[in-house]
């Protein structure tokens, strides 16, 4: 058995590069303890429920490096991520992460803006005259 598992999460523009080791349940971003980086409680609980999902919070230590895209983007991501590691890490836990929903990447992402347009779709004021 392998002592550490990797897993990449995407979400919108953020992309998130996780690894799972055993320990005691430490999670780290960017070289900073959860509760420091993000600072809010509900992106903590988002990082989180891969582990509370699969009943192994205390199991593993996260380590996560994330670039790109805004806070709710990467934390998004790097429940991905971490969703992506478990699998790796146990294939029992698959089916109840599936049915979460973690191991799906969502698509929505920010629209290209047109040439024409001041944005994706904003146009400027339409006059007849």
């Amino acid at each position: 058995m392998a002592d550490k598992f990797y897993g990449t999460g995407r979400r919108k523009n953020a992309i998130a590069k996780v690894w799972l080791k055993a320990g005691e349940g430490n999670i780290e971003v960017n070289g900073k303890d959860l509760e420091e980086y993000f600072g809010k409680k509900t992106l903590e609980m988002v990082v989180k429920q891969p582990l509370e999902t699969t009943g192994s919070t205390g199991n593993y230590d996260v380590i996560a490096k994330v670039q790109g895209g805004g806070m709710s983007g990467q934390a998004g991501a790097i429940r991905h991520g971490l969703s992506r590691a478990l699998v790796e890490a146990n294939a029992d836990f698959r089916p109840a992460l599936k049915e979460a929903g973690f191991m799906t990447r969502d698509p929505r992402m920010k629209e290209r803006r047109k040439y024409g347009l001041k944005k994706a779709r904003k146009a400027s004021q339409f006059s007849k005259r």
